[in-house]
């Protein structure tokens, strides 16, 4: 299995474990002590993170169109009546914003992080 499709299969699954645990009614604390701004950041950056090494030949903008796109559909749905949560449009930026941070610091140490499989020049 390639570098890449490791890659893909963690980029998916840890998408669909934040997915969940947005959406749940009374998730379960998993790191005590650390703001929902810094949670929701450091799971963007991750996030970020894996799509890179999941879409080498991907443009950075298109992966923060995405995730951006991704952390909208979560405050979207938290705000839904039904899923019993709050909606917070500050958790969306915190979200923007540690994508915009981790692109900063991988993007240009993709081709060393990722050997040959990393696309041209974005």
């Amino acid at each position: 299995m390639t570098r890449s499709r490791l890659f893909l299969l963690a980029f998916f699954a840890a998408a669909i474990f934040a997915f969940v645990m947005a959406v749940l009614p009374a998730p379960p604390v998993l790191v005590q002590n650390f703001s929902d701004k810094v949670q929701h950041a450091a799971a963007f950056a991750v996030l970020t993170l894996l799509a890179a090494g999941a879409f080498p030949r991907v443009r950075p903008i298109y992966i923060l169109l995405g995730l951006s796109g991704f952390g909208g559909l979560i405050e979207i749905v938290q705000g839904l009546p039904a899923v019993h949560r709050d909606s917070d449009w500050f958790d969306w930026l915190a979200d923007t914003a540690a994508i915009l941070g981790a692109l900063a610091v991988i993007w240009p140490l993709r081709r060393l992080l990722l050997g040959g499989e990393a696309a041209p020049k974005a």
